[in-house]
């Protein structure tokens, strides 16, 4: 299964919505929007932004590596 590396990420404060490139070698715990500046971090239970607010989760979980 071919890993996507492209999530739609919404902002928990304001709802903005934007599609960002996740990174393959970290996860991203951080997240400014570009709406709100309000930085945010991953809900808990999730390795990262892209699990809690985007709608593809991180490469890692993809491949079913577990959190980076």
């Amino acid at each position: 299964m071919q890993t996507i590396l492209k999530s739609e990420i919404t902002c928990p404060n304001c709802g903005h919505k934007k599609i960002e490139e996740m990174p393959t070698n970290a996860c991203q715990f951080f997240y400014e929007c570009d709406n709100c500046k309000k930085v945010f971090k991953p809900s808990e239970g999730d390795c990262c932004v892209y699990c809690s607010y985007g709608t593809v989760p991180c490469p890692p979980i993809q491949q079913n590596k577990g959190c980076c």
